[in-house]
């Protein structure tokens, strides 16, 4: 089973992405996925950068893929999507149907691609039609249970590989308004790119200091972090190819190593003691741990038990 390094979310300036790349060169991810998602308007990289960037994890020894933006905003955007889905390097995440389209109808025929985790891919019929157009692997949308998870699995594609978010702030939403600007009570059209101050975005509490939301830019994910780390012994033999990994501003090396170990280790024995993981990663993390989705229940639930994650400070 793969260890893949989803798209950055967060808006860091110029050196300290390549510095980060630079060190996930270092790391035992098979995996890396980059380019703008979120944001068009966050420019300490152009496509050309992160071409760059690609070639260099290649030269480590990573597959590379670019990632298509989520939410297409403007022709600008439809221009840069055509680059990337046309750039002829390297295997390209569809994030919208858009992307979807170019890769499918491409010049000189159909391009492989990955169909990312924002294309509401719920069901075998859904899988059957992305393998038709060129899906070589599709990511499960996060808020997708382990069940229905299986379900799919049991009818998907001969060839398709699946891939699960594991770990990280789960991107829950899009939209056209950019709420990290709106807190700082700024048009988005002139933001002052105020999410360079927010490296793993910008926390809400409720009124009882309980981590909330994330705002990040027209992005808003989940305060508690996803983590499958207990989890990837079922995960590999419910057939899962590849697990994802979401970029943080600290730890990311630990926390790729903590993976590394889980993905290696032996399926317990029955009666064996469960592993312990997530637990051993609590000072890795940004916030505290949940896993609801996952077992069919909200999603800020951690434990296979239904009892809610601990309250934060």
């Amino acid at each position: 089973m793969k260890l893949s390094l989803g798209p950055l979310l967060y808006y860091w300036p110029r050196d300290t992405v390549w510095a980060f790349y630079e060190a996930m060169a270092a790391t035992p991810v098979d995996v890396v996925y980059l380019g703008e998602t979120v944001c068009s308007r966050r420019h300490e990289l152009r496509l050309a950068d992160w071409l760059a960037l690609a070639r260099m994890l290649q030269g480590a020894g990573k597959q590379a893929v670019l990632s298509s933006q989520v939410l297409i905003e403007s022709s600008a955007d439809v221009g840069v999507m055509h680059k990337i889905t046309g750039n002829g390097e390297f295997l390209v995440e569809a994030n919208d149907m858009g992307a979807v389209s170019c890769l499918a109808r491409a010049p000189g025929g159909a391009q492989a691609f990955v169909a990312g985790p924002h294309l509401n891919l719920y069901n075998a019929h859904a899988l059957q039609w992305m393998a038709q157009l060129g899906a070589t692997r599709w990511v499960m949308p996060v808020e997708m249970s382990q069940e229905a998870l299986s379900a799919v699995l049991a009818q998907r594609p001969a060839g398709l590989e699946t891939e699960v978010f594991a770990y990280g702030r789960m991107p829950l939403a899009y939209s056209a308004r950019c709420f990290t600007a709106r807190h700082r009570n700024l048009p988005k059209d002139d933001c002052q790119f105020s999410c360079l101050q927010h490296a793993d975005g910008l926390p809400l509490r409720t009124r009882e200091s309980e981590g909330f939301l994330v705002l990040n830019g027209t992005q808003t994910q989940s305060a508690r972090v996803y983590n499958l780390a207990d989890e990837l012994a079922g995960l590999r033999t419910s057939g899962v190819d590849v697990v994802r990994l979401s970029p943080q501003a600290q730890h990311m090396a630990e926390v790729i190593a903590v993976f590394d170990e889980a993905r290696r280790a032996a399926a317990p024995a029955a009666g064996a003691q469960a592993p312990q993981f997530v637990e051993r990663m609590q000072s890795l993390m940004p916030d505290l741990p949940c896993d609801g989705y996952w077992w069919g229940r909200p999603g800020l639930e951690q434990g296979r038990v239904g009892a809610t994650a601990p309250r934060g400070g």
